[in-house]
């Protein structure tokens, strides 16, 4: 039996070596997103590319001073912005369009927002959204975002990035890691932080972000944790993210 397991799991490693044609579709297909289009600061580019682990992934990108002070979002899914998921409740044995609080998705994120619920989690909900300027559907596949800063930007800046997709789990990240928390039996691997600081006033032609970290695998903290060497899939999300900067 065990031979039998081992065989199985060789043959399914080997066929998740060659992504089907509806994968290489995901991403090799751009959707654009536009959002805060009458923002006064300068036009930010910020090109994701699918990586071969990408599936429906959640994801925030928001500016940040040098010091790592929270600025502005520049971009979440509608989902996180207002706390109602397509897929939010299957009470009825059947999934439903419902309020559910997800604060392990984006940690990282939400926690330098810095809002909290009246539930007491760092996450968006109906009471406390993001503002439509900053929110849209969920991309599905690679995508663009043009996007532009509230006001102008001087100085060092860094451009982040969170991303995460549920239900991930690896040899590191199994089901019983967190014995009996919810939010981590939807999660496993943990949301993926990327980064890369700007200098405003000596801007290059493109910026690509770089992975430095993970959040917290059931969202209790807003801690930034560097060691990712129990990631496997959750690092191949994205391929890569590649930001560019327009003065206006």
């Amino acid at each position: 039996m065990k031979y039998i397991i081992i065989l199985l799991m060789a043959v399914l490693a080997g066929c998740s070596q060659k992504p089907s044609a509806a994968k290489m579709a995901q991403r090799q297909t751009f959707t654009d997103v536009v959002t805060n289009n009458g923002g006064a600061g300068p036009e930010i580019e910020v090109k994701f590319y699918g990586g071969p682990a990408l599936y429906y992934p959640l994801m925030a990108v928001w500016l940040e001073d040098d010091k790592g002070g929270y600025i502005q979002t520049l971009f979440v899914p509608e989902a996180i912005a207002t706390g109602v998921f397509r897929y939010g409740s299957n009470a009825g044995g059947k999934w439903v369009e419902a309020a559910k609080r997800a604060p392990q998705t984006l940690p990282y994120w939400s926690h330098k927002r810095g809002v909290r619920a009246s539930d007491g989690l760092f996450m968006p909900d109906q009471d406390n959204p993001v503002a439509d300027a900053y929110s849209g559907a969920t991309p599905t596949t690679s995508f663009v975002l043009s996007a532009r800063a509230d006001n102008p930007l001087e100085g060092r800046i860094r451009v982040m990035f969170e991303v995460n997709q549920n239900w991930d789990w690896n040899e590191y990240w199994t089901n019983d890691r967190y014995p009996g928390d919810k939010n981590y039996l939807f999660n496993a691997q943990p949301s993926v932080i990327y980064e890369s600081v700007v200098d405003m006033n000596d801007l290059r032609d493109r910026y690509l972000l770089q992975p430095s970290g993970h959040g917290h695998p059931t969202g209790a903290t807003g801690e930034l944790f560097t060691d990712l060497s129990t990631l496997t899939t959750a690092l191949q999300i994205a391929d890569s993210v590649v930001v560019r900067i327009t003065k206006k």
